[in-house]
């Protein structure tokens, strides 16, 4: 069974102003598509392989040939990422967080106005393309995650809850160089309440 393409969870301009629509559906359609496109391509020859879920696949890597196990990697993780990403956020959402993730933010980080800070830190740290993670760590608390290129959470065992791609083609239509200003507008349209869902 081939991976697929998962719709956008709503419309390419829902997110307007801060994400445009431009941007939403050349990155959905085309650069989300090309690591599904990639991924089914690797695993056409491997029928025992392409049943399985993006997650099977990304935590048994060293059951994938050595042959294609990059391409698997990077394409797998690219899907796996993206499909977390446009999940993360919502027409109307943004704001401050409520319940349990509030209540984790302020343990971890002292306040939601710090982790903002320290969350942008993170994602303008991280050199060259990739993700900023927040994480959900195995003694509950919160913690920050940087992953290069498409590495992703799920590889490593980890509980992932919300996610910006600073890869510049996730902004840069908009944006050009300027992740910082793509970050502070991000801000607008995170989904708390699939966060809080993400937490258990």
């Amino acid at each position: 069974m081939a991976i697929t393409l998962a719709p956008l969870p709503y419309a390419y301009d829902a997110l307007e102003p801060h994400y445009d629509a431009a941007t939403v559906k050349i990155h959905h359609d085309k650069h989300h598509q090309a690591y599904v496109d990639n991924l089914n391509n690797a695993l056409k020859d491997h029928p025992d392989l392409a049943w399985r879920s993006l997650e099977d696949i990304l935590t048994h890597l060293d059951e994938v040939p050595a042959a294609i196990r990059t391409k698997v990697t990077n394409n797998a993780g690219g899907v796996w990422n993206h499909d977390f990403f446009w999940n993360s956020m919502g027409p109307g959402k943004g704001g401050a967080p409520k319940g349990k993730v509030a209540q984790g933010i302020d343990a971890a980080f002292g306040s939601f106005d710090a982790f903002k800070a320290k969350f942008k830190e993170s994602a303008l740290a991280q050199f060259g393309s990739g993700w900023a993670y927040l994480i959900l760590a195995d003694d509950g608390d919160l913690t920050i995650e940087n992953y290069a290129n498409q590495d992703c959470p799920v590889r490593k065992g980890r509980t992932a809850l919300l996610t910006i791609d600073v890869w510049e083609h996730a902004y840069y239509l908009k944006f050009q160089n300027k992740r910082a200003d793509w970050i502070d507008a991000w801000w607008n349209v995170v989904d708390w309440d699939t966060v809080n869902k993400r937490m258990g």
